[in-house]
């Protein structure tokens, strides 16, 4: 049970670092402002990884890497001390084990990427029917709008209503389903294969 209740806080406060270090990756690739509320608290919590590792870390494709790699980081760390905390035994090849902690750590990121996409498009929604003029919509409507345009293009609206962000939050969840059988994958390489 002590267990458990550890694993939770890890996982909590690894999820949340991960989350803010996602928002600082998709607002600096959208190049979204932060001058704005949320953007300050991004930008509040992730300062101490982030500005370190721009010294070695350079943007690939204007891609901001200080922010994905450190992501990728804690939920290869996160995974490790999921499986120590469960009595998992290492063993075999290292470089299996080391290849192997990296994939479900990059499938995790990807799922957390996908979660805060998935946040981010409902969120949108809520609040062009319920406050689109709130302080924070224009932030979630410029996330949203890059990833709900292929679909604005297919999808025509129906009495005013725009149902694009239900087809790619379908399609967020059949890419969820993909991610959780390409994590079963790397199971053989870190208990031995």
């Amino acid at each position: 049970m002590l267990a458990n209740i550890l694993l939770l806080l890890i996982n909590a406060a690894g999820g949340f670092l991960t989350l803010m270090l996602l928002a600082r990756f998709y607002m600096q690739w959208q190049r979204i402002s932060f001058r704005n509320q949320l953007g300050q608290f991004v930008v509040s919590t992730t300062d101490w990884i982030v500005r370190p590792l721009r010294r070695f870390v350079p943007g690939l494709f204007g891609l901001d890497m200080a922010s994905l790699l450190p992501a990728w980081v804690v939920q290869i760390l996160l995974v490790a001390f999921e499986l120590g905390l469960r009595g998992a035994v290492f063993s075999g090849n290292t470089a299996a084990v080391i290849g192997g902690l990296g994939g479900v750590g990059l499938i995790e990121l990807l799922r957390m990427m996908v979660y805060l996409l998935f946040a981010v498009v409902l969120g949108s929604a809520v609040l062009s029917w319920v406050a689109p003029h709130a302080p924070l919509a224009p932030l979630f409507n410029a996330i949203a709008a890059p990833f709900l345009r292929p679909f604005r293009r297919v999808v025509p609206t129906i009495a005013n209503v725009d149902l694009s962000p239900l087809l790619l939050l379908l399609v967020l969840q059949i890419v969820l389903m993909l991610l959780a059988e390409a994590r079963n994958g790397f199971a053989p390489l870190l208990f031995g294969g």
